[in-house]
């Protein structure tokens, strides 16, 4: 006889709100994007709608939830989808600047604010791959990308 509990942990998918929460950080780093001269330039997209549904679906997977990330695009492969963009430490610190304003707006307990911002600083300075002031765009706009070994072309929507 069981007493009708789940001795499963929950996921941190699942113990932040699960889809709607992931949904709304998205939805509210992408306001901010929408409108940063130097972050714009490297969605490709006119309406972000492409960039906020891969972005979604990756918070999702790696947190637990959905793996629908993994079964549309593959594994991640997040450097080699960044390598064609100039990604310095100016665009980094923008980035993080849209999505601790994403972050703060969930309202998340202390616990759970403190993992998911580690992990998302922790992935923006892994991105940074030039220290150079200046170049931002894709590698067609000029950036010199012949010495990075990518295995694969990076697709059009090269962004999470």
């Amino acid at each position: 006889m069981t007493d009708g509990t789940d001795a499963s942990p929950l996921t941190f998918y699942e113990e932040v709100g699960g889809h709607g929460t992931f949904v709304r950080l998205v939805d509210a780093f992408y306001r901010g994007v929408a409108d940063d001269e130097v972050l714009r330039p490297m969605y490709p997209e006119e309406d972000l709608t492409g960039a906020r549904h891969r972005l979604t679906m990756f918070l999702e997977q790696y947190w637990g939830g959905p793996t629908t990330y993994g079964e549309e695009r593959g594994h991640p492969r997040l450097r080699m989808r960044h390598a064609p963009f100039h990604v310095n430490p100016d665009a980094r610190d923008r980035w993080l600047r849209h999505m601790r304003d994403a972050v703060d707006e969930l309202e998340l307990s202390p616990l759970h604010e403190a993992t998911l911002w580690d992990y998302l600083q922790r992935a923006a300075y892994a991105m940074v791959n030039t220290f150079e002031p200046a170049g931002i765009g894709p590698s067609a706009a000029g950036r010199d990308t012949a010495g990075i070994p990518l295995t694969a072309s990076a697709p059009d929507d090269a962004t999470s």
